[in-house]
């Protein structure tokens, strides 16, 4: 089973930038589809955005189009998420989640549909 380390989150202002990295090992990187789950105290962990296994289909939260890109290196089996125009309302831990069921060109919004999980790494937007 695939193992996901993000890193990358931090303390910012409203309006900065970050750019999150999720680092995988002990799987086969391009198989795997990739997504983004948020979870904010006392709510439920919500989706972000995915990006399918050959990296040409990318799927995103309304809550963040527009603000937030997911982007993939296959040969660095990395996934990556550059989060601009912060607001104080995307301070949540943010996961890094991994699908190796689906067909090369989809992207899933459904948490249920990705069995391999990273332990978070948490962003804070203050205003």
């Amino acid at each position: 089973q695939v193992q996901l380390v993000e890193s990358g989150g931090g303390l910012v202002q409203a309006g900065g930038s970050l750019r999150l990295s999720c680092t995988t090992s002990g799987g086969t990187f391009s198989r795997y589809t990739m997504g983004w789950f948020r979870q904010a105290p006392g709510k439920e962990r919500e989706f972000v955005a995915a990006i399918s296994r050959n990296g040409l289909t990318t799927k995103y939260a309304d809550s963040v189009k527009g603000r937030f890109t997911i982007s993939r290196d296959n040969p660095k089996t990395t996934v990556y998420l550059q989060m601009n125009s912060l607001k104080p309302e995307d301070t949540a831990v943010y996961y890094c989640a991994a699908d190796s069921t689906a067909m090369l060109g989809y992207a899933g919004m459904s948490r249920y549909a990705y069995e391999s999980w990273g332990k978070g790494t948490q962003v804070t937007v203050s205003s």
